[in-house]
């Protein structure tokens, strides 16, 4: 009775269509929304900014572009991590050749430069798939990973092989940097991850979203139909490596303030997996539900016995952290293979019929 259609009634196509259709859920994006900017702002420390939300944003972005290609198009990845850093050093070498030039202005653009690699490594999904496809992305995960580490231009022929994020400010306001406010840095990633989700969203519903469903579930039959498999596949690694790349850089301009090619190794790539898999395969909720589950909930984990004042040590809380979440994820696939939107999916059906059992 709580989520009830009734009543509300489409007369155009355009409502019918519309994102979100029910005023349930519009009500439910607009709290959600309000809270991310308004609640969060008001009540977080910077503690709670810099250690878990502005994370939390990155990895459900990175997330959504392995979902595009994974989930909504079908092609399995293990190369997001790598994708991810030739963004971030993208970023690093437009601020060192265009120091003027605003820095999220930077960071956005950095994406075309990870876009264009995945879709060079995208090239043979058109004759291979599945793990042979995985093993693929695996060899750029590795091939790129090296490059970080050898090609000494990329990082400025810094001693350390890592990239230093420069001071920068816009409006006289600090936003890279390790001056920067966390606050500033929250706002940034924010606005970035819901814009790019929210395009993303529309981008699916459209003929190029459908086009990728359609190479996902048969592609002999979306080619018969006219679909172009090897435009649709680049496309979707484009599109997808495009949207890691902006997550790589803001992780190393509004997070870390400075990377290592050890960041962005091959476990990076297995986490953004296990989100999206947790989350739901072919959802852009489940990547923000998947990001949370693994990154906030572990962080949780490890406060809870410094709230209760239980004297525990540093290594053994990570453990446990470890097997805890290990053990939730395995329960979670088991209850719902399908990920945590499913599971929203059917609590929004049972709330449309309760208190009635049909």
């Amino acid at each position: 009775m709580f989520y009830r259609e009734a009543g509300q009634f489409k007369t155009s196509y355009e409502a019918d269509q519309a994102l979100f259709p029910i005023r349930q859920d519009r009500i439910g994006i607009a709290i959600l929304i309000f809270g991310a900017f308004v609640a969060v702002p008001y009540l977080a420390n910077d503690f709670f900014l810099s250690s878990i939300m502005i994370p939390f944003l990155v990895f459900s972005l990175a997330a959504i572009g392995l979902n595009v290609l994974t989930g909504f198009a079908g092609q399995l990845s293990l190369g997001s991590g790598a994708f991810m850093g030739v963004g971030a050093y993208a970023a690093y070498k437009l601020t060192s050749i265009f120091p003027d030039v605003n820095v999220i202005l930077l960071v956005l653009v950095s994406g075309v430069f990870s876009a264009g690699i995945g879709a060079i490594f995208g090239l043979p999904s058109l004759r291979i798939k599945g793990l042979y496809l995985a093993v693929t992305t695996l060899a750029a995960q590795f091939f790129l990973e090296w490059c970080f580490i050898r090609i000494g231009w990329l990082y400025n022929y810094n001693a350390s092989g890592a990239i230093e994020i420069p001071h920068r400010t816009m409006f006289g306001i600090t936003i890279a940097g390790a001056e920067a406010a966390p606050l500033t840095r929250y706002f940034i990633v924010l606005c970035i991850t819901l814009a790019i989700a929210v395009l993303v969203s529309n981008l699916i519903r459209g003929r190029i979203g459908r086009s990728w469903m359609m190479i996902r579930d048969m592609d002999i039959a979306a080619e018969l139909i006219g679909i172009r498999p090897l435009r649709a596949k680049l496309l979707a690694f484009a599109v997808s490596s495009y949207i890691c790349g902006v997550a790589g850089a803001m992780m190393v301009f509004f997070w870390l303030n400075a990377a290592e090619p050890s960041s962005y190794s091959i476990a990076l790539s297995f986490q953004i997996l296990f989100m999206v898999i947790l989350g739901g395969l072919g959802s852009i909720s489940g990547s923000f539900l998947g990001a949370a589950f693994i990154w906030i909930l572990p962080v949780l984990l490890r406060a809870i016995p410094a709230m209760t004042g239980i004297e525990v040590g540093a290594e053994t809380i990570q453990h446990l952290a470890h097997m805890i979440v290990g053990a939730l994820i395995i329960f979670f696939l088991i209850v719902e293979p399908h990920g945590l939107a499913r599971l929203w999916q059917i609590g929004k059906q049972k709330l449309r019929v309760w208190p009635f059992p049909y």
